[in-house]
């Protein structure tokens, strides 16, 4: 009776032994059988990972594929990824994460698997902004993004693969009037990276002339550099009625349509009382660099322009003895002052 027992008990165990592998060889690596981004699927290198209900995918492509800016430092292991006016900070390991400095708690934090970093996915999404949905009769991921496509194409403009216009950058598609894109970030003054709702990634220019978007930041740097193209013609000689078609000699409008078309693509009135009708009016007590000064000159209400240079200067040319200049925006001048306008 206890050899029956005890071969009955070995022949019970060594089936419990052999069926293991097999279950194990037909289990999914993970209950998750696929992931959606607004309704297209991705596709990550590797399968996610389950952890404690948690899901954990690849992090480059969780990131950038919502609209965040990604870089990673190897030595520290920190992720930094910033969307719009977010920047999140996490170092992998850690139960924390900083958002504009603010702590944030992971209940899985993110880890190395197979060479890959691996992040949160609910996590990662909800703090870029989106929704997670999980759908349990299909196995399914479905996250929401908030991209958010409000800039709009005001004239036909290249999408190119690099942000600049040399035969490196390849132009990937014409974008046409009315187009609308989600900015990722402004690359310097003249350069913005946007995503169409192609789902599309490149560059386009920031000039005005191409669409609305428009920001402080981007105008604090056109205006800085349409005032360092400007100082290129420090001295060059007054002539009234100069022609706009060469740099030898300015008058004063002729400069400031100069400037403004060769650096920004912005065409303006030849004289100056036309020019006064651009864009739109600020106080003087509001100026910012690239601002138009115009005052009263030759017995004309608006005869003379200026550009509005900060620290009260004024960049302009009126005089054959100076040439372009810089000078103090003083009592003199405040007496002949009209009007201001911003063009950017």
């Amino acid at each position: 009776m206890t050899i029956k027992r005890g071969s009955l008990l070995l022949l019970l165990l060594t089936s419990l032994l052999y069926s293991a592998p097999v279950h194990a060889e037909t289990m999914p690596p993970t209950p998750v059988s696929a992931i959606y981004l607004d309704g297209r699927q991705l596709q990550f290198e590797v399968q996610p990972l389950l952890i404690k209900g948690t899901v954990l995918v690849p992090m480059r492509k969780l990131f950038e594929e919502q609209g965040a800016k990604i870089s990673w430092n190897r030595d520290t292991k920190t992720v930094t990824a910033i969307k719009g006016n977010k920047t999140l900070t996490y170092h992998i390991g850690e139960r924390t994460a900083y958002q504009n400095g603010q702590p944030l708690n992971l209940t899985v934090p993110g880890q190395i698997s197979s060479g890959y970093t691996m992040m949160p996915l609910r996590f990662v999404s909800e703090v870029l902004g989106s929704t997670v949905k999980w759908d349990a009769n299909t196995q399914t991921v479905r996250i929401f993004s908030t991209i958010d496509y409000s800039t709009t194409v005001l004239y036909g403009v290249n999408l190119r693969s690099l942000p600049d216009s040399t035969k490196g950058s390849m132009i990937r598609e014409m974008l046409p009037v009315g187009e609308k894109v989600q900015v990722i970030q402004e690359v310097g003054p003249f350069w913005l990276e946007v995503r169409t709702k192609g789902n599309k990634t490149g560059y386009i220019s920031a000039k005005p002339k191409y669409s609305d978007y428009t920001s402080a930041s981007l105008v604090a740097r056109q205006a800085d550099e349409l005032l360092v193209y400007g100082e290129k013609f420090l001295g060059r000689p007054y002539e009234f009625g100069a022609s706009t078609d060469q740099t030898l000699t300015f008058d004063c409008s002729s400069f400031v349509s100069r400037l403004f078309k060769d650096k920004l693509s912005i065409d303006l009135q030849r004289v100056s009382y036309n020019q006064a009708k651009e864009g739109k009016e600020v106080a003087i007590n509001e100026l910012r660099k690239g601002d138009l000064l115009f005052f009263s000159a030759r017995g004309l209400d608006i005869g003379h322009v200026g550009i509005y240079a900060g620290n009260n200067r004024i960049l302009h040319t009126y005089s054959k003895e100076l040439g372009v200049h810089y000078e103090t925006l003083d009592a003199k001048w405040m007496k002949r002052f009209v009007t201001a306008r911003r063009i950017l």
